[in-house]
Formats: C-alpha cells, sequence, structure tokens
C-alpha cells in the first residue's frame, strides 16, 4: 500500500485530503508545516508528498527544496495543493521540484486519479 505525507497547516484540510486518500486505499500520515513534515520525512519513506503552499515555520516551496536534498527524496513525486495560481508561484514550484500543482478546493475525484497516475 502506498505511503502519502500530507502537508497542511488548515485541519479541515488535512482531514479532508487524509480521508479521501485512505478511502482510495492509501496509508496517509499527516504534518501541519512543512518543517513537521521534514522531520517527519526523515525518519520514514513515502511514496508521495502532497503539500500546501502557505504554510507557518516552513512553506511547502521551501519543503519541495529541502525534501529535493534528500537521497531518498530525490525521485518521489511531490504534489503541491494550494489555493495558490499564480503561474509565477507555480514556475517557482517546478523549479524547486514538484512533480505537480492542483488547486483548492479539490475535487476528490481529481485527487484520487492524480495521486495514482503520479504513482504510476
Amino acid at each position: 500500500m502506498p505511503r502519502i505525507l500530507a502537508v497542511d497547516d488548515s485541519v479541515s484540510m488535512r482531514g479532508m485530503v487524509t480521508f479521501t486518500l485512505r478511502e482510495a486505499g492509501y496509508e496517509v500520515a499527516e504534518a501541519e508545516d512543512g518543517q513537521v513534515a521534514l522531520e517527519v520525512a526523515r525518519g520514514a519513506n513515502f511514496d508521495l508528498v502532497l503539500a500546501d503552499v502557505n504554510m507557518p515555520r516552513m512553506d511547502g516551496i521551501s519543503l519541495v527544496r529541502a525534501l529535493r536534498g534528500l537521497p531518498q527524496y530525490k525521485g518521489v513525486p511531490i504534489l503541491i495543493l494550494t489555493t495558490e495560481s499564480n503561474p509565477e508561484k507555480k514556475l517557482e514550484g517546478k523549479s524547486a521540484g514538484a512533480t505537480g500543482w492542483l488547486v483548492k478546493p479539490f475535487d476528490p475525484e481529481q485527487l484520487v486519479n492524480t495521486v495514482k497516475r503520479v504513482l504510476g
């Protein structure tokens, strides 16, 4: 069963993402910001990371950069799930190493299909 790390400072958004992905058969761990996510990711292996952009302590794009610096996350898909739809912000995410970009509010079916696609 693929393991996913869901990172968002919104408790309700993390809950919706976690519920959606668990219903689709994935194992999901949660983190409330990029700093916690980095600590969790260093201690475990995930098959995919799903992160918000705007979070306290460490934003999602900084998290992507930090994860890409860890050998075990060089090839792991990292999806950004955010309210940000600004093309410059998307380019910044892609430059940092993000695999894809989804805009909130998300459609549960679209989220699951995207996760399936990037996990192969």
